[in-house]
């Protein structure tokens, strides 16, 4: 039976923070480098990371060999003692992670150890590659990775032999190259619902002869730190931090949804359906997964309380109501479809769909929504700047924030799909420009 190492690590700066991880999938045998992962995660805790790097190195490990043994090693001891069953897993952020982790392999084929950091320091760099590459606004990318150089060159420097096996530091040059060179990107692990690579970008390394490697080791280490080099002048991105991020979800179905009912927060306030609660269980346990929520905040109407409260029971947090956050009043339209109200109130109607000032007869105009989800949405980006926050909001206020990011017409709220439960994100940056990440997401509901 063919033997791996897997090497895992993650960081958080802040913790949580801007986070990363990094993984590597080394020949038992031979020491050599047999593939690298390495992805930005945006805002996370160094466990989350930690366990993310965890999964990403058993999935790419079992792309090369699903029947191989494996040896992971990582100098988090917290991860190392759970999955090793010694400890028990108590995060509900954890629980999830540490069960896509155990899915991937059967038990029987993996061993795990401690290592102190100095020992993991391979995917220790890969990791602060990632979050280099998000502070950057990008992701890692392979080809301008110099990890497994650096770690090598760092090993070399320890035990300046002349010789050794086939992973010495000459031969670990020319396969780091051939890894930079070859971009894996492909089979899924069965049972593991993703592909390595989906987990973040992977470099696979082949063998490759190591003549001529200590003449070519130098120009590939500086092709590779250009590469990565922080672009200058026009081309610099801001050093603006971790923006402010939030993940929008639309409350699940109560019973006026299916019937396309206008349903506001002038009306009776309806609950969810079991509909509504089946889908707000699949979207908390999507969010769970995910690992990365760290506030969250509601609308005050009860339908998106249900929905926050079941996401909070998931992610061990609490609840914190926002009123801004509430549904547009309709008014004298609460509960009618829309074919109703163009029989009873037919220029009432038309000025709404001409005009965001218009109002329905009682109710709030999109004008008015949109100034009291501003304010909401800068008391918030204000309050939790630098963090990925849930908001369980409705159709209208999840409409007039995207709408905002994208500075587009009042209009454009007509033209957007928000399917009950579904998940948009926005995030906001420390200088006021915003970027529109995910919109009406229902794959968690499929």
């Amino acid at each position: 039976m063919r033997e791996f190492i897997v090497e895992a690590d993650g960081g958080s700066r802040g913790n949580p923070g801007p986070a990363g991880y990094g993984s590597v999938v080394i020949d038992a045998a031979t020491g050599e480098t047999l593939m690298e992962a390495a992805e930005y995660i945006g805002v996370a805790t160094n466990n989350v990371a930690e366990y993310k790097g965890l999964v990403a190195g058993l999935k790419a490990a079992y792309q090369l060999d699903p029947t191989a043994s494996v040896h992971v090693r990582m100098d988090s001891k917290l991860v190392v003692e759970q999955m090793s069953g010694r400890w028990k897993i108590k995060h509900p952020d954890m629980k999830p992670l540490a069960a896509e982790a155990a899915r991937v392999y059967p038990s029987s084929q993996v061993t795990y150890e401690w290592i102190p950091r100095e020992k993991n320091k391979h995917a220790d760099r890969l990791a602060n590659e990632a979050m280099d590459a998000g502070k950057r606004g990008k992701q890692w990318s392979p080809s301008a990775s110099t990890a497994d150089l650096d770690t090598r060159a760092a090993r070399g420097a320890a035990d300046p032999s002349p010789a050794g096996p086939p992973g010495d530091a000459a031969a670990g040059a020319a396969k780091a190259r051939a890894a930079l060179a070859s971009t894996s990107r492909g089979a899924s692990a069965p049972g593991s619902g993703a592909s390595a690579s989906g987990q973040g970008a992977v470099a696979s390394a082949h063998g490759s002869s190591a003549s001529g490697a200590a003449a070519a080791d130098g120009a590939d280490a500086r092709a590779a730190r250009n590469a990565a080099a922080t672009p200058v002048g026009w081309a610099a991105a801001a050093d603006l931090g971790a923006p402010a991020t939030f993940v929008l979800l639309r409350h699940g179905e109560t019973a006026l949804t299916p019937e396309k009912r206008f349903s506001g927060s002038g009306g009776s306030d309806p609950s969810l359906s079991d509909v509504g609660r089946e889908q707000a269980e699949r979207a908390a346990a999507a969010l769970a997964a995910r690992g990365t929520i760290q506030a969250i905040v509601s609308s005050p109407l009860k339908r998106c309380q249900e929905t926050a409260h079941t996401a909070a029971a998931r992610l061990g947090l609490d609840v914190h109501i926002e009123d801004g956050l509430r549904e547009t009043d309709f008014g004298s339209w609460e509960g009618l479809t829309f074919g109703e109200v163009r029989e009873r109130h037919p220029e009432e109607l038309n000025a709404w769909l001409a005009s965001p000032k218009a109002a329905p007869p009682g109710g709030e105009s999109f004008a008015a929504v949109s100034r009291r989800v501003s304010a909401a949405r800068d008391r918030l980006t204000s309050a939790y700047a630098g963090r990925t926050v849930l908001l369980v909001t409705h159709v209208t206020p999840i409409k007039t924030l995207v709408r905002l990011a994208l500075g587009a017409p009042p209009e454009s709220l007509f033209r957007m799909e928000l399917s009950a439960a579904s998940v948009s994100a926005v995030a906001y940056y420390a200088d006021g420009n915003a970027s529109v990440r995910l919109l009406n997401d229902t794959s968690h509901l499929r």
